[in-house]
């Protein structure tokens, strides 16, 4: 806060006497964030306890025979659901963020339930939540009940490709979530600037998509998980590989290295690193996210990439039917290259800090 209140009053020094700013409701709104601002233990600890709460209140649901009526879970869901968002609307504090994620999963959970009794397509439920995700993001407020409702969205998406056995449309799926995240990471001042509400659902949504991704990169990077055709594993990493190398241009540009060797060797240690992981998507999707994350210094993302990465990796390699001496070759020779690169990138940007 004192570092905004600083940099306002540079402005005011340029822009002279003509700069007016309404002191009172910018202290208001800096107040409000950082009221609502929490680290990741908090969030994660509000969403386990949002669960925990939701399926005791199931169970106390479900042993006082309201599983009996039909209507009336459907009717008790609709009800939490819109009580959910309303709520959410409403307040300012992040502590009723649990009991709002409670009442929220809770309503979807019964309204499942309901519909589920009546004899009708496997596919009405998710379309119906992904629907009502999609609402509640445009309502909302707050930073969980976005984040959870772009999960349900994205998991609803996922439910209708499993339901129908459609496997193959991971794919489409990973390149229209990488698609996103790129341009929402990419763009990422314009859109805060835009409104009120945009700032406020950035991220959220950001942070929601990034678990979708990962959801989808699991599905193509766990093998036997679903039934994806084999010889087809490969084309996430059409979107994945050119994704990350345009990415990497980025960055190139921004630390100022314009000589063609040097940007050509870079670009041949990323595909050197890259082209091996083709068949498996997951582990280049991991590696996007890293360098998204690393790309507006958002920390959280950054740590998540990391586990993604190492666990996809591990997946890899033990899903690969090699001996274990292949595999352990492979594992050296990929960690001499990451080296490589680390040391190579590490010694140019030493190079330019110092000029």
């Amino acid at each position: 806060m004192n570092s905004i209140r600083e940099e306002i009053e540079l402005i005011r020094q340029s822009e002279g006497e003509g700069f007016v700013i309404d002191e009172n409701a910018l202290n208001l709104s800096l107040h409000r964030l950082n009221d609502e601002k929490s680290g990741l233990a908090i969030k994660v600890l509000s969403i386990a306890g949002g669960f925990l709460a939701t399926l005791s209140f199931i169970g106390f649901l479900m042993v006082a025979g309201l599983d009996d009526s039909k209507l009336g879970l459907i009717f008790t869901g609709a009800i939490f659901i819109t009580g959910a968002i309303w709520l959410n609307i409403r307040t300012e504090r992040l502590i009723v963020d649990t009991s709002v994620i409670s009442v929220f999963i809770t309503g979807f959970c019964l309204l499942a339930f309901g519909i589920s009794q009546y004899e009708v397509d496997d596919n009405l439920i998710p379309i119906l939540f992904g629907i009502i995700a999609a609402l509640s993001i445009r309502l909302s407020q707050k930073y969980i009940l976005p984040f959870i409702s772009v999960l349900i969205f994205t998991g609803s998406i996922l439910s209708l490709i499993v339901i129908n056995e459609a496997f193959d449309l991971i794919h489409l799926y990973i390149a229209v979530i990488i698609f996103l995240l790129t341009y929402l990471f990419l763009n990422e001042a314009k859109i805060i600037t835009q409104t009120r509400r945009f700032s406020v659902l950035y991220n959220p949504v950001r942070t929601g998509l990034i678990f979708s991704l990962l959801a989808g990169l699991l599905f193509v990077g766990k093998k036997g998980l679903v039934h994806i055709t084999p010889d087809f594993v490969w084309l996430s990493s059409i979107i994945t590989i050119p994704a990350f190398i345009y990415l990497v241009s980025i960055v190139l540009d921004i630390f100022k290295i314009y000589k063609q060797k040097n940007r050509i060797s870079i670009y041949v240690a990323c595909l050197l690193v890259l082209i091996p992981t083709a068949f498996s998507p997951a582990i280049s999707g991991s590696l996007l996210i890293i360098l998204l994350c690393f790309f507006v210094n958002y920390k959280t993302g950054f740590a998540t990439g990391i586990i993604a990465f190492i666990y996809f990796v591990g997946q890899y390699y033990y899903d690969l039917n090699f001996s274990l001496l292949t595999k352990s070759i492979l594992l050296v020779v990929s960690g001499v290259l990451f080296l490589i690169f680390f040391l190579f990138t590490y010694k140019k940007l030493r190079i330019n800090e110092k000029n």
